[in-house]
């Protein structure tokens, strides 16, 4: 018995970005290992690789995310 329900078809207005298409797509048409999402709207889900990659610029600037030892810093 499986403890979780594959979902086949997709709730109106949950948007996602597929990696592996490239596209935008309502409800989860592709393996959640190849989107992100959901998004609230089309725009934001189009917008995703766009916020993905201010995310990740965040946090590898983020100085909470890096310890002195690795910046070359005395730690103590």
């Amino acid at each position: 018995m499986a403890l979780f329900k594959k979902r086949t078809v997709g709730k109106p207005g949950e948007w996602y970005y597929c990696l592996e298409h490239q596209k935008v797509e309502e409800g989860p048409e592709c393996p959640a290992k190849d989107r992100f999402g959901p998004y609230a709207s089309r725009e934001e889900a189009e917008h995703a690789m766009a916020t993905a990659h201010e995310r990740n610029l965040e946090w590898e600037n983020d100085p909470r995310w890096h310890d002195k030892e690795a910046r070359g810093e005395d730690a103590g």
